[in-house]
């Protein structure tokens, strides 16, 4: 089997992975775990989807380093390896200040995921969301990262804060 085909497989295995949590976690709701003694620590959908996203791409970023370790610095590999890198860099940059963005706005947690193809989720805290909230985020975000052609799915999650 080529790495291709390997790469392939193993991202969609981990993209699967990534999104089951995802919906145990929404469907679960909230909940807290002690630690150490008397402290409490209040683990969120958001908590735990930024965590199950940010191991996603730290296994992601292993693949792409492991590409880049075993390839020639002229290969085509090498190049798309870094180069893919360099992208995942620029949209975890992009969906950190959208989440500020998000709470900058009024709400007390947010998660937002961009795809490769300018698809943009975003989860807010929030038991609903109004038209004018709704358009307040899209606006932002179109001002933001000039989303005018992409999809954008803005989600209201309720999660305890």
């Amino acid at each position: 089997m080529s790495n291709k085909k390997k790469i392939a497989i193993m991202s969609t295995l981990v993209l699967l992975l990534a999104v089951t949590a995802v919906f145990n976690f929404v469907l679960a709701g909230t909940r807290d775990t002690g630690v150490q003694g008397d402290a409490s620590v209040r683990v969120t959908y958001f908590t735990t989807y930024r965590d199950t996203r940010n191991t996603t791409r730290s296994e992601e970023f292993v693949q792409l380093d492991s590409i880049i370790a075993t390839n020639a610095t002229d290969s085509a590999e090498y190049t798309s390896a870094l180069q893919r890198k360099q992208e995942l860099v620029k949209l975890m940059e992009d969906e950190l200040v959208m989440e500020s963005i998000v709470k900058a706005i009024g709400f007390s947690d947010a998660a937002v995921t961009i795809t490769d193809a300018n698809n943009i989720n975003v989860f807010v805290n929030s038991d609903e969301l109004t038209e004018d909230q709704i358009t307040r985020i899209f606006y932002a975000l179109e001002i933001e990262h000039n989303i005018r052609n992409g999809n954008v799915i803005i989600m209201p999650v309720y999660a305890e804060s």
